[in-house]
C-alpha cells in the first residue's frame, strides 16, 4: 500500500511507477532475448519471427506508452529489448555468435531497431501523452 504523505494528504506512488518501468525494461528484455533465438525461423525466404518480433517490440512499446500516458513508457521495453539484443548479438571469446549476419539476423535487428524508434516517436502524439488539466 502506497503512503500518504504528510503535507499533501496525496498518496505517494513513485514506488509502484518506478516497479512498473522496471517491469516494463524486463518485459522488453525478456522479448529481445526470445527473440535472439527464435528470429532465424523462415517461411521460405521470408524471416517470419524476424518481422513477428519486429511487430511484437512495436505492440510493446505503443502499449505500454499508452498504458503510462508517457514517452518514458515506450522507451522502457524498448531500452530493455535493444540492451539485450545487443548484448545476445556480440560474438563471446569462442568465435559464436547467437544473431548471425543472414537476411533473417538483419531484419532481427535493424527492423527491431527501427521499430523501437518508431514506436518511441509515435509515443510523442497527442493520444498517448497525459494532457495537463
Amino acid at each position: 500500500m502506497a503512503a500518504m504523505s504528510a503535507t499533501t494528504g496525496k498518496r505517494e506512488t513513485r514506488p509502484v511507477t518506478v516497479g512498473a518501468y522496471i517491469v516494463l525494461f524486463l518485459l522488453g528484455a525478456l522479448q529481445g532475448m526470445i527473440g535472439s533465438f527464435q528470429y532465424s525461423r523462415t517461411a521460405g525466404p521470408v524471416p517470419v519471427a524476424a518481422l513477428v518480433s519486429c511487430v511484437a517490440i512495436v505492440a510493446t512499446c505503443l502499449l505500454a506508452a499508452w498504458g503510462t500516458r508517457s514517452v518514458s513508457g515506450a522507451f522502457a521495453p524498448g531500452a530493455g529489448w535493444i540492451l539485450a539484443t545487443l548484448v545476445l548479438s556480440m560474438p563471446v571469446s569462442n568465435g559464436s555468435v547467437i544473431i548471425t549476419a543472414t537476411a533473417p539476423g538483419k531484419w532481427y535487428l535493424y527492423g527491431g531497431t527501427l521499430c523501437v524508434a518508431a514506436a518511441v516517436a509515435a509515443s510523442f502524439g497527442r493520444r498517448i501523452r497525459a494532457q495537463p488539466k
